[in-house]
């Protein structure tokens, strides 16, 4: 029996750190990337990924936009979403959380805590999962 990998969402205009995350992340996750918050917004809708890690600071579309985007459409609304970010101030984590966001990751980031950061979200939506199939 094939067990579904859960998916997850990259978004950040900075191609290494899509790649660095890709990396540390695909062995157990499907994993889907965008380098702008619409391009994001539009893989979002198609593939509905279990998890979205959003950077704030991008050109265009920053990730507070993005994550309104998200709230707005009835198809990406309850998506969780975790920032991670440069911007590592206490004023501006507390910004992300206000913002709806599920949790929030400063950079540089330590591989050992996304791991387990993420993890702890994928269990939590496939927890909630199981709950409303009940």
């Amino acid at each position: 029996m094939r067990v579904e990998k859960n998916s997850l969402l990259i978004i950040d205009d900075d191609k290494m750190n899509l790649k660095v995350l890709s990396n540390l992340l695909s062995p157990d996750y499907t994993i889907y990337t965008a380098t702008s918050g619409a391009s994001g917004i539009r893989i979002a809708q198609e593939y509905m990924p279990d998890l979205v890690l959003l950077d704030i600071l991008m050109p265009e579309m920053d990730g507070y936009q993005t994550l309104a985007e998200f709230r707005k459409s009835e198809r990406t609304r309850k998506i969780p979403v975790v920032f991670i970010t440069g911007l590592d101030s206490e004023k501006d984590e507390e910004k992300g959380l206000t913002f709806d966001a599920v949790d929030y990751i400063t950079k540089p980031f330590r591989a050992s805590i996304v791991k387990l950061r993420v993890r702890n979200q994928i269990q939590i939506v496939n927890q909630l999962r199981k709950i409303e199939y009940l």
